[in-house]
């Protein structure tokens, strides 16, 4: 079934300390650091690298702030990965690293970004989400709720990237033709949701065209639930960190996010309960696009006139 999921990510960063404070507070597991690298890791085992290091086998950075440089898909099998590597290098060098399983393959997409192909290596989980009650089907009972604590990610879900309008087309072309990504929905102002092959979000990649600039827009950390979006948004806050979008639920896709400015570049999503799709879900094409959110949090608590009682 080809791609799986994202298995790693790289960004290059100016202050390591205040990354790796920020990703600590986020929730994520660190599993190395020296002067010039801290990694990360999900609790599914995806990796975040980042690194104040210059690596000139990597393509040229696509901003000039700290942002990612490049994003590593896992494969089932070697025969698929073989496959993936052999339609890449038709027309692009390819720079293997590592041995054996641990074998990544390395190339630019047609925008500039580093891409890198590996075998994937999951860990498995099995979160136990909330159960929630309703009058008429109740899931909870004798069992109050309470906070769930510290916030753990299970997972990189989705990654957004920037890219320029000039040349969109072939951008996307790429990831559908070589690495065999399915488009999902084609917002035609805006850009492209893609489901890689061996998943079942309704989306793992976003190629955004509306900045008109390549750049990281953002990567989703999938979390169990509702409550998980809600707590690590307030810690964050609490922690002194910037929150990029009040908390709500997207249109395309149907996750709860909550969305937090990252000293990486870009921003970071808490997201749970997105869309899950199979090959019944037909790819819908928007000639307008639809809004960012289903609802998004909005109070008059806190205004200096608030309604009357």
């Amino acid at each position: 079934m080809g791609i799986q999921r994202i298995e790693s990510a790289l960004y290059s960063v100016a202050d390591l300390d205040e990354c790796m404070r920020f990703f600590d507070d986020f929730g994520l597991d660190r599993t190395a650091r020296d002067d010039t690298e801290v990694v990360f890791e999900t609790l599914t085992g995806q990796t975040l690298r980042l690194t104040t290091a210059a690596d000139p086998a990597l393509p040229a950075p696509p901003e000039r702030t700290p942002t990612i440089r490049e994003v590593v898909w896992g494969v089932d099998t070697a025969a698929e990965l073989a496959e993936l590597v052999a339609a890449v290098a038709v027309d692009r060098a390819v720079r293997e690293t590592g041995a054996g399983p641990d074998t990544v393959y390395h190339f630019a997409d047609e925008t500039g970004f580093g891409v890198g192909l590996t075998l994937a290596r999951p860990r498995a989980q099995a979160p136990d989400p909330r159960a929630a009650n309703v009058f008429g089907t109740v899931h909870r009972w004798n069992d109050a709720l309470h906070s769930v604590g510290r916030v753990r990610p299970l997972r990189m879900c989705h990654v957004a990237l920037n890219i320029p309008k000039a040349g969109r087309e072939e951008a996307v072309a790429f990831y559908v033709d070589r690495l065999r990504f399915r488009p999902t929905d084609i917002v035609t102002p805006m850009g492209v949701f893609m489901q890689a092959e061996g998943d079942d979000d309704q989306h793992n990649f976003l190629l955004c065209h509306r900045p008109d600039r390549a750049g990281i827009n953002h990567i989703a950390y999938e979390v169990p639930g509702f409550d998980d979006v809600i707590e690590g948004g307030n810690h964050m806050i609490e922690r002194g960190w910037q929150e990029a979008r009040r908390l709500g639920r997207h249109t395309v896709g149907s996750n709860v996010f909550r969305f937090l400015h990252a000293p990486c570049g870009g921003r970071v999503e808490y997201a749970a309960d997105m869309d899950r799709v199979d090959d019944r879900y037909e790819t819908r094409v928007h000639e307008e696009t639809p809004p960012h959110h289903i609802w998004v949090l909005r109070t008059n608590r806190d205004s200096a006139d608030p309604a009357p009682a």
